[in-house]
Parts: structure tokens; sequence; C-alpha cells
């Protein structure tokens, strides 16, 4: 399979049939360029702006915007509650952490996530391969937060997101204090990262993907 990313929160998954999927995608105030994707499924881990742009989305997506578990296009996608705070929601409204099982791998986009795992929470995620997890704090996890939240998965690998780059006038970190919280990592020129189950190691990768 294949994870792009757009810039934020949003990727974009690619199975090896050829099916698309869009996570959070954001409107063009965040400062990253919308980009020009047909998908066939989007997913939405809460209804703020910079997460909940479906219209900018072509083609005639389902959306998944509610916890529960169906099957898109052969892709099994679940969707666990969560917070986007640390007070269960109180700041800032819930959030959906959405897993996809995609070529025999299991891909983790946590949404705005404000806290720590519960034990419930880390049970309905169960054993996952790829995890892509905000960094940059303020408004999700901070670097410390992110870290601590891989430490309770234990990925094969992690794709951070939701972290300040030139592109974005948030209050946000940049990834760097990511970075220095999980040992380093690889920034990758490029946008797009293939993977498949022979391809993983069992040793932790981090991976910082460019955007356009």
């Amino acid at each position: 399979m294949k994870i792009r990313w757009l810039g934020h929160a949003s990727f974009l998954l690619e199975s090896q049939s050829g099916t698309k999927i869009v996570t959070d995608p954001f409107d063009g105030s965040v400062g990253y360029k919308i980009p020009k994707i047909e998908a066939d499924i989007v997913t939405v881990s809460h209804d703020h702006y910079d997460h909940n742009y479906v219209e900018g989305v072509q083609g005639e997506p389902e959306i998944v915007k509610a916890a529960g578990e169906c099957v898109i296009s052969g892709i099994s996608i679940k969707g666990i509650p969560a917070y986007h705070d640390e007070v269960k929601g109180a700041k800032r409204g819930p959030d959906l952490i959405f897993v996809f099982e995609i070529d025999n791998l299991k891909i983790c986009h946590v949404g705005d996530l404000g806290h720590l795992l519960s034990k419930a929470q880390e049970e309905q995620i169960g054993k996952i391969d790829v995890l892509l997890i905000p960094v940059g704090g303020t408004f999700t996890l901070d670097a410390e937060g992110a870290a601590a939240v891989v430490n309770q998965l234990a990925p094969r690998m992690v794709i951070p997101m939701h972290f300040k780059t030139p592109a974005v006038s948030m209050p946000i970190d940049p990834v760097d204090k990511f970075l220095e919280k999980v040992g380093g990592g690889e920034r990758l020129e490029s946008t797009t990262i293939e993977i498949t189950p022979e391809t993983l190691g069992e040793k932790l990768r981090v991976v910082v993907l460019n955007y356009e």
C-alpha cells in the first residue's frame, strides 16, 4: 500500500487494488495547498474546519465520521471514540481514532487526539503496524504525549502529522521536538512511502514525509 501525506492530518491511503482513502481533509485556511484528489472513502475524526473539508475531495466518496465498524470496498474500518483534549472533550470536543486494515496492514490514524489512551482504547485499537499521530501540541498531543502513545501502541512505523511547517501559521511545534523524544527519525524528500508487511521491520521506524 501507499501512504501519501497531503499536509496537516490529511493522508491519502491507497491499496494495491487502487482503493483510495483520504483522512481529515482540510480547507484553504490551513496553509497547505488543497490537493485535487479523487477518493472512494473519506474519514473525518471531528468537525473542525481543518479536518472536515469533505467537499474538497473529488469523486463520490463514502464519508465515515462515526464510531463503529464497517467494510467499504474491501477495506475494514473501525472508529473508536476519543477526545480532542485531556478533559474528556470539555475544551475541544470529541475525536475519533480510525483503524484501517489495508493489504494485510493495520494503519491507525488518531485524528486530533489530545490525551493518552485508556486501557479500553488500547484494546480496541489492538496491534497496529503504522501509527499516524499529531505531535505539535497546543490543540493535540505534544511531543511528550505523542511519544507516550507510541509506547502504548508499539507500532512498527510512526508517521508524525499536525506539526508546524513553513506552510502553517498555527501556534504548534515543529516535528523536531517529537523526533528528540523518540530518538530521531528519517526525513524523506517524498510525500509518499510504499510499504508491505514484508518491508516493515520489527524495530520502530519513524518517518517524516514531505508535503507539496
